[in-house]
């Protein structure tokens, strides 16, 4: 895995640039940001996939495989975190000295001089920056932004607007968010994660508070997550609503929301039915109703988020609430993609324990009449090795059947005795879950067990999402 260098300054021209590994959602939308500001761009990556042909379609070259040559004359190389460092093209970057930036780098350079609103959180970034984003439009203003995925209605998960405000996905998954000059930070949530970056549960937490304090205006933060309410007392910070980090002149604005009476938006109530949630703020005194047209609670502490840093930019309560109720979803978060004889086929991002409680828990209520089978693929073995457990309590306690697939490793090595069997083995009743470490058998029996009315739900944030048509046509040939 390639680490960004956070020491390295930026340099003032980048030239034309070629995308090692261009075909992610994130890595295409910040590509696609650089075309439109008229920069020769080209790229390469191991499999074809939309956002490619989307890429094309501006005419940006993209060759499939990594070779060395498909480096041509590229002044800058930009590189995913993804990439193993004995990639030919990063290897002749390398060699010949030219300049290599981590994705993170490229999207700061694209961000200078911007005023700039950067979502971080261990969970709900892609959500609540799709919200922020759709929520301004709505308002009538053009944001430039860059999401980890794309938004659905706009069918992009980048694009340059002529706004005041640049709105960012800010990873913190290799420090990376340190990065960037943010005026406004929406921190969602900070439960631990990335532990095979950090070497701790407080560095991580140090991070965030790095993060918080470096923004230039506004810190809006959920304290009732507990890593969030740990960050604040790292701020000095332990009244709600004070200025600056120690409640004195100086440092970022802090601003609240959550579910504690002294979260200065409080989430009162949330009810998740049919696909849309609908909840009940109160701010400044006043009893506000909206509704986001995505299923689960969650996506109401989103809703209430995204809510607080546009009132506290001086939005008005009742247009951002209109604005916010055209919020469509993003991609690959509870994403329908096809039914086959009743049984209907989702698919999701999440890859955390506590990610997949919140996708499993919205899909009861959007269906609650039929069973959830669900299509767990675990990513990294530090993370399955570490959440195990976790996951199996969860998969066990919030679906009726599961079925395990083999871990998708991404930028890491195996590790002996780590493997997709590690989370099956820990389920109390064993009856219901497999462990099928082959995709075409898994498929198969996906739908052997399926029966109208049930739901499948593929979760993860590797390449899952790829086995969503075989479980569809093995369902069809079942039904043939």
């Amino acid at each position: 895995m390639i680490r960004p260098d956070l020491s390295l300054e930026l340099p003032e021209t980048i030239g034309s640039l070629h995308f090692v590994g261009i075909g992610g959602s994130g890595m295409s939308g910040i590509a696609r940001m650089f075309v439109e500001a008229g920069h020769r761009v080209t790229g390469s990556d191991r499999a074809d996939n939309p956002y490619i042909a989307s890429l094309r379609e501006l005419g940006v070259p993209v060759a499939i495989g990594h070779d060395a040559a498909n480096l041509g004359d590229a002044d800058t190389v930009v590189v995913t975190g993804a990439l193993w460092e004995d990639n030919p093209e990063y290897q002749r970057a390398l060699a010949e000295g030219r300049t290599i930036l981590h994705r993170s780098q490229a999207l700061a350079w694209l961000t200078r001089g911007r005023r700039l609103v950067s979502v971080a959180g261990a969970h709900g970034k892609t959500t609540s920056t799709g919200m922020l984003v759709t929520a301004l439009r709505g308002l009538g203003e053009d944001p430039s932004f860059v999401s980890g995925g794309v938004l659905a209605g706009i069918e992009l998960s980048a694009a340059p607007g002529a706004g005041d405000l640049f709105v960012i996905e800010a990873d913190e998954s290799d420090g990376s968010f340190l990065l960037y000059d943010t005026a406004v930070a929406l921190i969602t949530n900070a439960e631990a994660e990335h532990l095979d970056f950090y070497p701790d549960e407080e560095a991580y937490l140090d991070a965030f508070a790095r993060f918080a304090s470096a923004a230039r205006e506004l810190v809006v933060i959920n304290p009732d997550d507990p890593g969030n309410a740990r960050i604040l007392e790292r701020l000095g910070q332990r009244d709600p609503g004070a200025t600056g980090p120690g409640g004195g002149a100086t440092g970022p604005r802090i601003v609240t929301f959550g579910r504690g009476p002294d979260a200065q938006v409080r989430l009162l109530s949330a009810r998740s039915a049919g696909g849309s949630v609908s909840f009940e703020l109160a701010y400044r005194g006043e009893r506000h109703a909206g509704s986001v047209p995505v299923p689960g609670e969650h996506n109401a502490v989103n809703a209430a988020g995204v809510f607080a840093v546009l009132t506290a930019l001086g939005r008005e309560p009742e247009a951002v609430l209109r604005a916010l109720a055209g919020f469509g979803g993003t991609h690959r978060r509870f994403e329908l993609r096809g039914e086959v004889g009743g049984v209907r086929v989702y698919d999701d991002y999440a890859h955390h324990p506590t990610e997949v409680d919140a996708v499993l828990s919205a899909a009861r209520t959007v269906h609650p009449e039929g069973r959830i089978i669900a299509v767990h693929q675990p990513h990294l073995y530090s993370r399955t090795r570490i959440f195990a457990g976790e996951f199996a309590e969860v998969l066990e306690h919030r679906a009726d059947q599961t079925v395990v697939l083999e871990i998708c490793g991404a930028r890491e090595d195996p590790e002996p005795g780590v493997t997709g069997e590690l989370v099956s083995s820990r389920f109390d009743d064993p009856t219901r879950v497999s462990y099928q470490p082959e995709w075409d058998r898994a498929a198969q029996y996906v739908a052997r067990i399926s029966r109208p009315g049930d739901v499948v739900i593929t979760l993860g944030c590797g390449d899952v999402y790829r086995i969503v048509p075989q479980v569809l046509d093995a369902l069809r040939a079942r039904s043939a």
